[in-house]
């Protein structure tokens, strides 16, 4: 049967490939027929997910926040036919309990880091015709919750820096969209769990009709943007919520 959902032939970069989202998405591309460049900052973790995965893979351990690992990374990796920015934190803070330090701490991470590996790729001119580029960002982005000022700030930030990439890649043909899952079943899934009592966790579960997400749901859309199934969409963003946002 001949269709586009495939990535046969595509090579996709992945950063936070050491993450409970990054793993999926991962695992996903190469399940379908995808070429893998995993990167990170733990090494003992990317050896294990390429081992994991069939095919013929590369990782290359990187620290994003740094420039010279940036621009290292970028003269290592081959031309790609796509890119998935997987790598974020969450850093919840009141708005009175911010400063300096807490809010270069999460910008630099969940904006400044994905920008500007952009900018070195696209100025090495990394990108094939008809790439595709997928960034993770979060419901937050456009649904802020207390104690999310920077987090919120971060995501929003990210999918304007999306469109523009659209924008000013069309002419290439290459595509840039972003992903905004609602809570999905990871490690930050437990860490949320431990501090939130299980009355306000299970109120919290309850407002989803379609219950919680697990990496898996995130991981076939990034597939699906990835693939030429998707040639038609650029500039846009994805919600993934399981229908919380309904009401």
């Amino acid at each position: 049967m001949k269709t586009d959902f495939h990535l046969h032939n595509k090579t996709i970069l992945v950063t936070g490939a050491t993450g409970g989202i990054g793993v999926a998405i991962a695992k996903g591309i190469a399940e379908m027929g995808g070429t893998v460049i995993a990167t990170g900052r733990d090494k003992g973790k990317l050896e294990q997910l390429i081992s994991g995965l069939e095919g013929n893979h590369q990782m290359i351990v990187a620290d994003l926040l740094a420039e010279t690992s940036r621009k290292l990374l970028v003269s290592q990796i081959p031309n790609i036919d796509g890119i998935v920015h997987a790598s974020g934190a969450v850093f919840p803070y009141p708005i009175k309990f911010l400063n300096q330090q807490k809010i270069d701490e999460t910008l630099n991470i969940n904006y400044e880091s994905p920008v500007l590996l952009m900018s070195e790729i696209t100025s090495k001119r990394k990108l094939n015709k008809n790439a595709s580029i997928v960034f993770l960002s979060s419901i937050s982005g456009q649904h802020p919750h207390k104690g999310g000022a920077m987090y919120a700030g971060s995501k929003a930030a990210l999918e304007a820096f999306s469109k523009v990439v659209a924008l000013e890649l069309q002419h290439k043909k290459i595509r840039s969209n972003c992903i905004s899952p609602a809570m999905v079943r990871t490690p930050m899934y437990e860490v949320a769990e431990q501090n939130m009592s299980k009355e306000d966790m299970d109120k919290h579960i309850n407002q989803y009709p379609l219950g919680v997400g697990y990496p898996e749901d995130v991981s076939n859309t990034v597939v699906f943007l990835l693939s030429q199934a998707s040639r038609w969409i650029t500039g846009q963003n994805i919600t993934l919520d399981g229908g919380f946002l309904l009401g």
